[in-house]
């Protein structure tokens, strides 16, 4: 990653990746995931860039804020359900997705990052396109977003972003609601709810963005780090045991009939039949 923008960030720089896009400028990142093809979904490489590209700006003591963000016309939409979940098993399916102990890779990279993150979600954020941006410090929406912890209707459970800082962020009966269902809301609704700072009309959304993050650049950085650090440590509090219990959990819900009915009824396009096993 030694080809990210780093020692004057008051430049601009701008860097491509196959999966990604980043530039720099007066010290504020923006990080866009750039699948449009795939509705920005996250396939095994899409992972490990955005992994390594926040390890990367974590390094990096000229950044002070980072906005992330999707090609038009998604910020995500969760994973690449054609690459990371079918294949074939021991019945002749394998699911290509590996279950590894602790907190997923890229999320543990977001959430060790002590420079402020905005998420400007520019449309769908579904899985863990929502889970994604719940691990930012602020959402701030297009009137085109929508959000929906889906996993339920994969068969599966949520990662951090919805057990762990969902809850506190819109409330537990809320995000009961929004796991258990699996339900689509649009950004009305999620700024009612909390879940948004704001929604904006869509070609000014990366403009609103950017006002908060140059306004927060500008202040102190060593200040604002601190800040975020004990917000995380009074409000968001350890999520690696969460972590560990989701992929064990995981582990577990891959294995069963309704997983694989989940993402066959997706693949297929038909409404899925769950029997309990």
């Amino acid at each position: 990653m030694s080809n990210i923008p780093s020692a004057d960030s008051s430049a601009y720089r701008a860097v491509s990746y196959e999966t990604m896009l980043l530039t720099v400028n007066n010290h504020v990142a923006v990080l866009t995931i750039n699948r449009p093809q795939a509705r920005n979904a996250l396939n095994r490489l899409a992972y490990t860039e955005l992994e390594s590209i926040f390890r990367a700006l974590q390094k990096d003591q000229d950044i002070r804020c980072i906005v992330l963000t999707g090609s038009d016309p998604a910020f995500c939409s969760g994973d690449d359900v054609k690459e990371l979940m079918t294949g074939a098993d021991d019945s002749g399916k394998e699911r290509l997705r590996a279950v590894r102990p602790g907190t997923t890779p890229a999320a543990t990279a977001i959430l060790d990052c002590d420079r402020p993150v905005i998420a400007a979600v520019n449309g769908p954020a579904i899985g863990w396109g929502m889970d994604m941006s719940l691990l930012a410090d602020f959402r701030i929406a297009s009137e085109r977003a929508r959000f929906s912890e889906m996993f339920v209707k994969r068969g599966l459970v949520s990662d951090v972003g919805g057990l762990v800082r969902l809850p506190k962020i819109v409330g537990p009966q809320r995000a009961a609601q929004l796991l258990f269902t699996g339900d689509i809301i649009d950004a009305t609704t999620a700024r009612e709810i909390g879940l948004v700072l704001e929604v904006v009309p869509h070609a000014e959304l990366l403009d609103a963005a950017l006002a908060l993050a140059h306004k927060i650049a500008a202040n102190p950085p060593l200040a604002v780090r601190y800040l975020k650090e004990g917000l995380r440590k009074a409000y968001h509090g350890d999520y690696q045991e969460m972590g560990n219990w989701v992929s064990q959990t995981l582990g577990v819900l891959f294995q069963t009939e309704d997983h694989r009915e989940g993402v066959d009824s997706f693949l297929e396009k038909r409404e899925p039949h769950f029997k309990g096993r």
